[in-house]
């Protein structure tokens, strides 16, 4: 063993997950990690801090403005010692971005199971790190993120199946350090399952399925723990070592609403916000009339969004929810702000050829009366309900459905231009088995403004 003989240590692990760019609390959690690592290096004690991915979140002007690398700027500030990557950080960043998003990061970025599409392992991160403590224990690092294999694909990185992966590094580890840690951003079903799987890892630090342990979790032998959403909570894991053996391990979580930061630090995190976000005042399109939303029904915007996914998809037909505008455009300049004030999701556009069956399968399920007041949470959707199904050059007249002026053939084949949460087989059940085509790394806010530009123009 690498630890000195006799000798007992304590460890302390902080870590955060899926904060989704909800800065709130923000400022209390990063004094508090600050304030947490001086006690401990006075204590002699080690001290490690880690997030377990979705820090990043488009739906956060400052984040949009500074294509997440304000985020960054904030975890290097609370001296973070490593991270692993959440689907947000992953799939809603262009691969350019994704590449440039860490340059400036003073941590390690960890993430086992990405790598570039050739197979070469990533410049900007590693598949797991290594830290050495006060008195010797060394501690190994893994972790690895959820897999989006179809966007992934489409943004030209390769992604691995995890588990088996994550078993064999910490299997490989082992041999050479004290105590595992794994940075998991997979969801807690696949947590379980790795926990099952390999007695190889001490703790797995969970986040994705927003789950939240207050004691921690323990399966077979190992710890599982995790903080919920929105820096709700910061986790705290504790570890005894003796001999160079782990004896001991211990999950807490620390409630962010009890963390209060001085008025220095909340004014420095804001002003640092503000100046980012300042980013966004740039016009993108002249709008000749006002672009009202609505609810319950069709409206000005929702037309002029129909359009724009026609005309950018290339589609027969659409179908969206009116539920995606927050807000209406005022007649004039249309800035990025003000785009991503009445369209903040993380949701990619997508076109699924279906058969015309399933097509009028599809537009029947839309029709429901019950969705306009369904609430939807997650999915990127950041919005809070559902509103009504918007049909763009589809229709039922007298029982028959048509696409265009022309009734839809059962066994021809269209194209749908819809949005990728409609995908995921919670709405519409079975479209996730269609043919479908996502279009990234474009968000829908930039297919809005790209035909705005297009057929309005600017001021300029």
């Amino acid at each position: 063993m690498t630890m000195i003989a006799g000798k007992t240590e304590t460890i302390h692990i902080y870590h955060t997950n899926d904060i989704h760019s909800h800065f709130d609390n923000w400022p209390g959690i990063s004094e508090f990690l600050l304030a947490r690592r001086t006690e401990h290096d006075l204590a002699g004690e080690s001290c490690y801090v880690f997030d377990l991915g979705d820090f990043v979140d488009r739906s956060h002007p400052f984040t949009e403005a500074t294509t997440g690398k304000g985020n960054i700027e904030l975890l290097n500030r609370a001296k973070y010692d490593a991270v692993t990557i959440g689907n947000n950080e992953g799939i809603t960043l262009s691969h350019e971005a994704l590449e440039e998003l860490y340059s400036d990061a003073q941590f390690e970025v960890v993430v086992a199971n990405l790598k570039n599409t050739d197979g070469r392992e990533l410049q900007w991160a590693v598949p797991y790190t290594c830290f050495t403590t006060h008195n010797g224990v060394k501690l190994g690092v893994i972790g690895a993120t959820a897999v989006y294999e179809l966007f992934y694909s489409k943004l030209d990185w390769l992604i691995q199946e995890p588990r088996q992966l994550l078993a064999d590094l910490a299997s490989e580890l082992k041999n050479t350090v004290d105590c595992v840690i794994c940075l998991s951003h997979l969801g807690v079903n696949e947590d379980r399952l790795l926990a099952t799987e390999t007695s190889d890892i001490d703790v797995i630090l969970g986040a994705h399925t927003h789950h939240l342990f207050v004691c921690g979790e323990m399966v077979e032998n190992t710890l599982l723990a995790a903080t919920g959403k929105f820096g709700q909570y910061v986790g705290h894991v504790t570890l005894c070592l003796e001999n160079g053996q782990v004896v001991e391990k211990k999950a807490a979580v620390i409630p962010a609403d009890d963390l209060k930061a001085e008025a220095q630090e909340v004014e420095g995190i804001q002003q640092m916000i503000t100046f980012g976000t300042d980013r966004l005042d740039e016009e993108v399109f002249n709008a000749p009339l006002p672009l009202r939303q609505n609810l319950f029904g069709d409206s000005p915007l929702s037309d002029f969004f129909g359009r724009a996914l026609l005309e950018y998809t290339k589609a027969d037909c659409g179908l969206f929810n009116a539920g995606i505008f927050l807000g209406s455009v005022r007649q004039g300049i249309v800035t990025k702000r003000d785009l991503h004030r009445i369209l903040p999701h993380p949701i990619n556009a997508c076109v699924v050829t279906v058969k015309g069956r399933a097509l009028r399968d599809y537009y029947e399920i839309s029709c429901h009366p019950d969705w306009p007041r369904t609430e939807v949470r997650g999915l990127g959707f950041r919005g809070s309900l559902m509103g009504a199904m918007i049909h763009v050059n589809l229709k039922m007249v007298d029982d028959v459905l048509y696409v265009g002026e022309k009734a839809v053939d059962p066994e021809a084949e269209y194209k749908l231009a819809t949005l990728d949460m409609f995908t995921f087989g919670f709405f519409y059940p079975n479209m996730k088995f269609e043919k479908i085509d996502y279009l990234v790394p474009e968000l829908i806010r930039d297919i809005a403004g790209w035909s705005g530009h297009e057929n309005f123009g600017t001021t300029s």
